[in-house]
């Protein structure tokens, strides 16, 4: 159970959006969900703004052979 707990913690969220103010794509990582939330809504100011929410479920890495 240990293991699921250091899993869970390990994850994190990105926000995929568009910056309206030079028109790239841009990404931000965050550690909560709601705090992911509230900035994806904030990066929708008019109606050609977007913004994806991800989350990240990083894989343990593989050992060298």
């Amino acid at each position: 159970m240990e293991q699921k707990q250091a899993s869970a913690a390990a994850e994190y969220w990105e926000v995929t959006y568009l910056d309206g103010d030079c028109g790239r794509i841009r990404t931000e990582s965050f550690d909560d969900a709601a705090s992911a939330e509230r900035f994806a809504c904030r990066q929708i100011r008019d109606e050609d703004g977007w913004a994806v929410i991800d989350v990240v479920r990083p894989t343990a890495a593989r050992a060298a052979a």
